[in-house]
Protein backbone atom coordinates (compact mmCIF):
# COMPACT_ATOMS: atom_id res chain seq x y z
CA UNK A 1 0.00 0.00 0.00
CA UNK A 2 1.14 3.53 -0.83
CA UNK A 3 1.15 6.15 1.59
CA UNK A 4 -1.68 8.64 0.89
CA UNK A 5 0.67 11.35 -0.56
CA UNK A 6 2.11 8.50 -2.98
CA UNK A 7 5.54 9.21 -3.10
CA UNK A 8 6.77 8.73 -6.41
CA UNK A 9 8.91 5.91 -7.35
CA UNK A 10 12.47 6.88 -6.53
CA UNK A 11 14.45 4.07 -8.52
CA UNK A 12 14.21 2.53 -11.88
CA UNK A 13 16.23 -0.11 -13.75
CA UNK A 14 20.21 0.95 -15.04
CA UNK A 15 22.54 -0.09 -17.07
CA UNK A 16 25.30 -1.53 -15.68
CA UNK A 17 27.70 1.61 -14.19
CA UNK A 18 31.53 2.19 -14.43
CA UNK A 19 33.18 1.98 -10.21
CA UNK A 20 36.42 1.70 -11.25
CA UNK A 21 36.57 -1.49 -10.13
CA UNK A 22 34.46 -0.88 -7.20
CA UNK A 23 30.97 -2.16 -8.32
CA UNK A 24 29.83 -5.01 -9.68
CA UNK A 25 27.03 -3.43 -11.97
CA UNK A 26 25.16 -5.78 -13.82
CA UNK A 27 21.46 -5.95 -15.46
CA UNK A 28 20.07 -5.40 -12.23
CA UNK A 29 21.84 -2.39 -11.11
CA UNK A 30 19.83 0.32 -10.08
CA UNK A 31 19.45 4.31 -10.30
CA UNK A 32 18.13 5.81 -6.91
CA UNK A 33 15.58 8.92 -7.97
CA UNK A 34 17.74 11.26 -5.43
CA UNK A 35 15.67 14.57 -6.35
CA UNK A 36 12.25 13.09 -5.38
CA UNK A 37 10.29 12.82 -2.48
CA UNK A 38 12.82 11.45 0.26
CA UNK A 39 10.40 8.93 1.65
CA UNK A 40 9.83 7.30 -1.33
CA UNK A 41 13.87 7.45 -1.89
CA UNK A 42 13.54 5.55 1.52
CA UNK A 43 11.48 3.31 0.18
CA UNK A 44 13.83 2.38 -2.69
CA UNK A 45 16.77 1.91 -0.86
CA UNK A 46 15.06 -0.42 1.47
CA UNK A 47 14.45 -2.49 -1.27
CA UNK A 48 17.91 -3.17 -1.70
CA UNK A 49 18.99 -5.74 0.49
CA UNK A 50 22.06 -4.79 2.24
CA UNK A 51 22.32 -7.21 5.30
CA UNK A 52 25.92 -6.29 6.77
CA UNK A 53 28.47 -8.11 3.81
CA UNK A 54 25.88 -7.47 1.18
CA UNK A 55 26.57 -4.00 1.10
CA UNK A 56 27.22 -4.08 -2.77
CA UNK A 57 24.54 -3.41 -4.91
CA UNK A 58 23.24 -1.11 -2.62
CA UNK A 59 26.98 0.94 -2.53
CA UNK A 60 26.31 0.52 -6.48
CA UNK A 61 23.57 2.54 -6.13
CA UNK A 62 24.85 4.86 -3.61
CA UNK A 63 27.84 5.77 -5.62
CA UNK A 64 26.07 5.54 -9.02
CA UNK A 65 23.92 8.30 -8.10
CA UNK A 66 26.56 10.91 -5.98
CA UNK A 67 28.48 10.47 -9.39
CA UNK A 68 26.06 12.09 -11.38
CA UNK A 69 26.45 15.28 -9.02
CA UNK A 70 29.16 17.13 -10.61
CA UNK A 71 29.65 19.61 -7.64
CA UNK A 72 30.77 16.66 -5.53
CA UNK A 73 33.98 14.78 -5.58
CA UNK A 74 33.46 11.05 -4.98
CA UNK A 75 35.84 8.48 -3.39
CA UNK A 76 35.00 4.76 -3.07
CA UNK A 77 36.61 2.11 -0.85
CA UNK A 78 35.43 -1.21 -0.99
CA UNK A 79 31.54 -0.88 -0.35
CA UNK A 80 32.45 2.35 1.31
CA UNK A 81 31.79 6.24 -0.11
CA UNK A 82 33.42 9.23 0.46
CA UNK A 83 31.58 12.61 -1.60
CA UNK A 84 32.49 16.14 -0.99
CA UNK A 85 31.91 19.71 -1.44
CA UNK A 86 34.59 21.80 -2.38
CA UNK A 87 33.63 25.58 -2.03
CA UNK A 88 36.12 27.06 -0.01
CA UNK A 89 33.70 27.43 3.08
CA UNK A 90 34.91 28.46 6.88
CA UNK A 91 33.68 25.32 8.17
CA UNK A 92 33.35 21.71 7.38
CA UNK A 93 30.62 19.16 8.35
CA UNK A 94 30.73 15.17 7.98
CA UNK A 95 26.84 13.89 7.20
CA UNK A 96 27.65 9.91 8.06
CA UNK A 97 25.64 6.65 7.69
CA UNK A 98 25.90 3.26 7.16
CA UNK A 99 24.37 1.21 4.32
CA UNK A 100 23.87 -2.30 6.39
CA UNK A 101 21.44 -3.63 8.44
CA UNK A 102 21.00 -6.60 11.04
CA UNK A 103 19.54 -9.73 8.95
CA UNK A 104 16.14 -10.18 7.81
CA UNK A 105 13.41 -11.17 10.38
CA UNK A 106 12.90 -15.27 10.57
CA UNK A 107 9.21 -14.75 11.99
CA UNK A 108 5.91 -15.53 10.13
CA UNK A 109 3.90 -12.44 9.34
CA UNK A 110 6.86 -10.20 10.40
CA UNK A 111 6.76 -6.84 8.27
CA UNK A 112 10.28 -5.72 9.08
CA UNK A 113 11.98 -7.35 6.12
CA UNK A 114 12.74 -6.74 1.99
CA UNK A 115 11.18 -5.45 -0.04
CA UNK A 116 9.31 -2.35 1.96
CA UNK A 117 5.64 -2.02 2.39
CA UNK A 118 3.41 1.10 2.93
CA UNK A 119 0.33 1.21 5.37
CA UNK A 120 -0.85 4.78 4.76
CA UNK A 121 2.01 7.00 6.26
CA UNK A 122 3.76 3.95 7.81
CA UNK A 123 7.14 2.51 6.29
CA UNK A 124 7.59 -0.85 6.90
CA UNK A 125 10.96 -3.00 6.51
CA UNK A 126 14.42 -3.92 7.29
CA UNK A 127 16.52 -0.44 7.45
CA UNK A 128 13.32 1.59 8.12
CA UNK A 129 15.11 3.23 11.47
CA UNK A 130 18.16 1.68 11.11
CA UNK A 131 19.20 3.39 9.00
CA UNK A 132 18.14 3.55 5.56
CA UNK A 133 15.78 6.74 6.48
CA UNK A 134 19.01 8.46 7.21
CA UNK A 135 20.84 7.22 4.23
CA UNK A 136 18.22 8.87 2.31
CA UNK A 137 18.35 12.09 3.78
CA UNK A 138 22.02 12.13 2.79
CA UNK A 139 21.61 11.62 -0.45
CA UNK A 140 18.70 14.36 -0.66
CA UNK A 141 20.39 16.73 0.99
CA UNK A 142 23.45 16.33 -1.61
CA UNK A 143 21.44 16.54 -4.69
CA UNK A 144 19.49 19.33 -3.36
CA UNK A 145 21.82 21.64 -1.86
CA UNK A 146 24.68 22.32 -4.49
CA UNK A 147 25.82 25.51 -2.13
CA UNK A 148 25.62 24.43 1.75
CA UNK A 149 26.68 27.35 3.64
CA UNK A 150 29.16 24.67 5.34
CA UNK A 151 31.43 22.33 2.68
CA UNK A 152 29.87 18.49 3.05
CA UNK A 153 31.56 15.56 3.72
CA UNK A 154 28.97 12.34 3.00
CA UNK A 155 30.09 9.16 4.31
CA UNK A 156 28.27 6.11 3.33
CA UNK A 157 30.28 3.02 4.99
CA UNK A 158 29.47 -0.69 4.73
CA UNK A 159 29.82 -3.49 8.03
CA UNK A 160 28.39 -1.02 10.81
CA UNK A 161 26.09 -4.09 12.17
CA UNK A 162 28.96 -6.57 13.05
CA UNK A 163 32.19 -6.68 14.62
CA UNK A 164 34.08 -3.39 15.53
CA UNK A 165 37.25 -4.86 13.21
CA UNK A 166 35.30 -5.16 9.82
CA UNK A 167 33.91 -1.25 10.10
CA UNK A 168 33.76 0.55 6.79
CA UNK A 169 34.45 3.52 8.78
CA UNK A 170 36.86 2.02 10.63
CA UNK A 171 38.58 0.97 7.47
CA UNK A 172 38.17 4.52 6.15
CA UNK A 173 39.94 6.10 8.80
CA UNK A 174 43.01 3.59 8.33
CA UNK A 175 43.04 4.25 4.64
CA UNK A 176 41.38 7.51 3.56
CA UNK A 177 41.88 9.56 6.87
CA UNK A 178 42.66 12.76 4.53
CA UNK A 179 39.23 12.97 3.39
CA UNK A 180 37.36 13.12 6.68
CA UNK A 181 38.70 16.14 8.70
CA UNK A 182 35.99 18.19 9.26
CA UNK A 183 34.45 20.82 12.17
CA UNK A 184 31.60 18.86 13.25
CA UNK A 185 29.84 15.53 12.53
CA UNK A 186 26.69 14.92 12.38
CA UNK A 187 25.44 10.72 12.05
CA UNK A 188 22.19 9.96 10.75
CA UNK A 189 21.00 7.31 13.26
CA UNK A 190 17.78 7.11 14.43
CA UNK A 191 17.02 9.70 16.95
CA UNK A 192 13.53 10.62 16.34
CA UNK A 193 14.59 14.01 15.06
CA UNK A 194 16.09 15.03 18.69
CA UNK A 195 19.64 15.38 18.78
CA UNK A 196 21.42 12.88 21.14
CA UNK A 197 24.90 14.17 21.93
CA UNK A 198 27.74 11.73 21.96
CA UNK A 199 27.35 7.93 23.20
CA UNK A 200 28.20 6.26 26.24
CA UNK A 201 31.53 3.31 26.07
CA UNK A 202 30.97 -0.10 25.91
CA UNK A 203 33.57 -3.05 27.30
CA UNK A 204 32.85 -6.56 27.59
CA UNK A 205 34.73 -9.12 29.67
CA UNK A 206 34.31 -12.91 30.43
CA UNK A 207 34.32 -13.94 34.22
CA UNK A 208 35.85 -17.40 34.76
CA UNK A 209 34.98 -20.00 37.66
CA UNK A 210 36.69 -23.59 38.09
CA UNK A 211 35.87 -26.33 39.25
CA UNK A 212 36.40 -30.28 39.63
CA UNK A 213 33.77 -32.74 37.21
CA UNK A 214 32.28 -35.89 39.09
CA UNK A 215 29.49 -37.95 38.39
CA UNK A 216 26.50 -36.15 39.74
CA UNK A 217 25.01 -38.82 41.92
CA UNK A 218 28.39 -38.54 43.62
CA UNK A 219 28.69 -34.60 43.52
CA UNK A 220 30.50 -34.73 47.20
CA UNK A 221 33.45 -35.91 44.36
CA UNK A 222 33.29 -32.41 42.69
CA UNK A 223 33.41 -28.83 42.96
CA UNK A 224 30.68 -26.52 40.84
CA UNK A 225 32.32 -24.53 38.80
CA UNK A 226 28.16 -22.76 37.92
CA UNK A 227 28.09 -22.71 41.73
CA UNK A 228 30.62 -20.99 42.03
CA UNK A 229 29.90 -18.15 39.91
CA UNK A 230 26.56 -17.57 42.29
CA UNK A 231 28.99 -14.31 43.66
CA UNK A 232 29.69 -12.90 40.60
CA UNK A 233 25.72 -12.66 40.00
CA UNK A 234 25.26 -11.64 42.92
CA UNK A 235 27.50 -8.67 42.77
CA UNK A 236 25.94 -7.80 39.57
CA UNK A 237 22.25 -8.09 40.85
CA UNK A 238 22.84 -5.35 43.87
CA UNK A 239 25.03 -3.09 41.77
CA UNK A 240 22.97 0.10 41.07
CA UNK A 241 24.50 1.91 38.47
CA UNK A 242 25.47 5.97 38.40
CA UNK A 243 24.29 8.47 36.06
CA UNK A 244 26.63 10.43 35.35
CA UNK A 245 26.23 14.41 33.87
CA UNK A 246 28.53 15.48 31.11
CA UNK A 247 28.14 18.18 29.82
CA UNK A 248 24.72 18.67 30.52
CA UNK A 249 23.83 15.81 29.40
CA UNK A 250 22.83 13.02 32.01
CA UNK A 251 24.40 9.47 30.82
CA UNK A 252 22.59 6.14 32.35
CA UNK A 253 24.98 3.41 32.94
CA UNK A 254 24.64 0.17 33.19
CA UNK A 255 26.76 -3.17 34.36
CA UNK A 256 25.08 -6.77 34.16
CA UNK A 257 25.53 -10.16 33.26
CA UNK A 258 24.35 -10.91 29.60
CA UNK A 259 25.15 -14.38 28.81
CA UNK A 260 26.39 -17.62 31.09
CA UNK A 261 27.81 -20.81 30.04
CA UNK A 262 28.72 -23.93 31.36
CA UNK A 263 28.90 -27.85 32.19
CA UNK A 264 29.13 -30.27 29.46
CA UNK A 265 26.16 -33.04 30.52
CA UNK A 266 22.83 -33.18 32.39
CA UNK A 267 24.63 -35.75 34.77
CA UNK A 268 28.51 -34.41 35.79
CA UNK A 269 28.91 -31.79 37.48
CA UNK A 270 30.35 -28.91 35.78
CA UNK A 271 34.18 -28.05 35.91
CA UNK A 272 33.94 -24.78 34.35
CA UNK A 273 31.51 -21.56 33.90
CA UNK A 274 32.03 -18.58 31.66
CA UNK A 275 29.63 -15.51 33.01
CA UNK A 276 29.63 -12.55 30.13
CA UNK A 277 29.28 -9.05 31.27
CA UNK A 278 28.75 -5.87 29.67
CA UNK A 279 29.51 -2.52 31.16
CA UNK A 280 27.81 0.68 29.38
CA UNK A 281 29.91 4.02 30.87
CA UNK A 282 29.39 7.29 30.70
CA UNK A 283 31.68 9.36 28.13
CA UNK A 284 33.27 10.81 30.91
CA UNK A 285 35.78 7.81 31.24
CA UNK A 286 38.39 6.66 29.70
CA UNK A 287 37.91 2.23 28.46
CA UNK A 288 41.35 1.93 31.07
CA UNK A 289 39.20 3.44 33.83
CA UNK A 290 36.14 1.62 33.03
CA UNK A 291 37.82 -1.48 32.93
CA UNK A 292 39.44 -1.07 36.62
CA UNK A 293 35.91 -0.21 37.80
CA UNK A 294 34.61 -3.53 36.78
CA UNK A 295 38.20 -5.16 38.18
CA UNK A 296 37.48 -3.70 41.38
CA UNK A 297 34.01 -5.02 41.88
CA UNK A 298 34.68 -8.44 40.79
CA UNK A 299 37.88 -8.73 42.43
CA UNK A 300 38.99 -12.19 43.02
CA UNK A 301 37.76 -13.69 39.56
CA UNK A 302 39.09 -14.15 36.83
CA UNK A 303 38.32 -11.51 34.37
CA UNK A 304 39.33 -10.89 30.74
CA UNK A 305 38.43 -8.12 28.95
CA UNK A 306 36.84 -9.70 25.25
CA UNK A 307 35.72 -5.89 23.34
CA UNK A 308 36.39 -2.74 24.11
CA UNK A 309 34.96 0.58 22.41
CA UNK A 310 35.51 4.33 23.77
CA UNK A 311 32.41 6.67 24.25
CA UNK A 312 32.00 10.16 22.88
CA UNK A 313 31.57 13.53 24.49
CA UNK A 314 28.39 15.30 23.64
CA UNK A 315 30.32 17.14 20.65
CA UNK A 316 27.60 20.20 22.01
CA UNK A 317 30.54 22.89 22.67
CA UNK A 318 31.60 22.69 18.61
CA UNK A 319 30.58 26.37 17.16
CA UNK A 320 28.36 24.71 14.74
CA UNK A 321 26.42 22.72 17.62
CA UNK A 322 24.70 25.78 18.57
CA UNK A 323 23.22 27.13 15.17
CA UNK A 324 22.42 22.99 14.72
CA UNK A 325 20.61 22.16 17.66
CA UNK A 326 18.29 25.67 17.34
CA UNK A 327 17.52 24.63 13.70
CA UNK A 328 16.24 21.24 15.11
CA UNK A 329 14.52 23.34 17.78
CA UNK A 330 14.27 20.27 20.52
CA UNK A 331 16.32 19.84 23.68
CA UNK A 332 19.21 17.36 22.64
CA UNK A 333 19.43 14.44 24.91
CA UNK A 334 22.60 11.67 25.47
CA UNK A 335 22.55 8.64 23.59
CA UNK A 336 22.74 5.63 25.71
CA UNK A 337 23.95 2.86 23.19
CA UNK A 338 27.39 2.81 21.58
CA UNK A 339 27.37 4.66 17.86
CA UNK A 340 29.80 5.54 15.46
CA UNK A 341 30.31 9.43 16.76
CA UNK A 342 33.21 8.17 18.83
CA UNK A 343 35.16 7.07 16.11
CA UNK A 344 34.35 10.62 15.27
CA UNK A 345 35.05 12.27 18.69
CA UNK A 346 38.73 9.76 19.01
CA UNK A 347 39.80 11.60 15.26
CA UNK A 348 38.93 15.00 17.49
CA UNK A 349 35.77 15.95 15.66
CA UNK A 350 32.68 16.58 17.91
CA UNK A 351 29.32 14.64 16.83
CA UNK A 352 26.04 14.16 17.94
CA UNK A 353 23.10 11.81 15.99
CA UNK A 354 20.53 12.78 14.76
CA UNK A 355 17.90 11.08 12.47
CA UNK A 356 14.76 9.87 11.93
CA UNK A 357 12.82 6.55 13.55
CA UNK A 358 12.83 5.31 16.80
CA UNK A 359 15.55 3.69 18.03
CA UNK A 360 13.67 1.16 19.65
CA UNK A 361 12.21 0.06 16.48
CA UNK A 362 15.78 -0.62 15.13
CA UNK A 363 16.52 -4.82 14.69
CA UNK A 364 12.74 -5.85 15.94
CA UNK A 365 10.37 -7.41 13.26
CA UNK A 366 8.54 -4.95 13.35
CA UNK A 367 10.51 -2.10 12.28
CA UNK A 368 8.95 1.09 10.49
CA UNK A 369 9.26 4.54 9.89
CA UNK A 370 6.94 7.32 9.40
CA UNK A 371 7.02 9.15 5.91
CA UNK A 372 6.79 12.43 8.21
CA UNK A 373 9.75 11.67 10.40
CA UNK A 374 11.83 11.61 7.33
CA UNK A 375 11.11 14.59 5.47
CA UNK A 376 11.20 16.75 8.94
CA UNK A 377 14.84 15.22 9.66
CA UNK A 378 15.68 16.33 6.10
CA UNK A 379 13.73 19.87 6.78
CA UNK A 380 15.74 20.40 9.86
CA UNK A 381 19.16 20.46 7.88
CA UNK A 382 18.46 21.73 5.09
CA UNK A 383 17.39 24.84 7.41
CA UNK A 384 21.08 24.93 9.19
CA UNK A 385 22.75 24.12 5.71
CA UNK A 386 20.70 26.99 3.86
Amino acid sequence: MTPTSDPTPAFRPAAPADHGGAGNGGPDAVVLDVHGDVAGLTAAIMDIESVSGNERALADAVEGALRALPHLSVVRNGDSIVARTELGRAERIILAGHLDTVPLPTTEGARGTVPSSWVGEVLYGRGATDMKGGVAVQLAIAATLPEPTKDITFIFYDHEEVAAAKSGLGRLVRENRELLDADFGILLEPTNGTVEGGCNGTIRFEATTRGLAAHSARAWMGENAIHAAAPILTRLAVYEPATVTVDGLDYRESLNAVKIHGGTAGNVIPDGCVVEINYRYAPDKSPAQAEAHVRSLLDGFDLVRTDSSAGARPGLNAPAAASFVAAVGREPLPKYGWTDVARLSEMGIPAVNFGPGDALLAHSDDEHVTAAAIRECLAALTRWLS
